[in-house]
């Protein structure tokens, strides 16, 4: 049920400082491990839907390598144009060395 939490990864699946793509209910999420701490974000750009997966995460911040714009990874929110529209964020839970994805926020 998509109101649940479902066990995407470990830990040891998303070192700091990447991001990874997991199929989450027929979607592609974004899991970001920013210094230690999960996030999970559709992985779709919001200005073209260009996979984020492939741009840069620095920080809190992941970059679309189509055209640069940039996404707050903890709220979604679009942080420079080309970009206007936030992305989608996901619930994240660690369990142990599980890393659980819940609804989207």
């Amino acid at each position: 049920m998509a109101n649940e939490f479902t066990k995407i990864a470990n830990l040891s699946d998303v070192p700091k400082g990447t991001v990874k793509v997991f199929e989450l209910h027929g979607e592609q999420i974004a899991v970001c491990n920013a210094d230690g701490t999960i996030y999970a974000v559709a992985d779709l750009c919001s200005h073209d839907n260009g996979p984020l997966d492939q741009g840069t995460l620095e920080g809190c911040q992941i970059e679309c390598p189509r055209h640069g714009a940039r996404f707050d990874i903890k709220t979604g929110e679009a942080l420079c144009l080309p970009a206007v529209m936030p992305i989608p964020t996901y619930k994240v839970e660690q369990r142990g060395q599980g890393i659980w994805v819940g609804p989207k926020k």
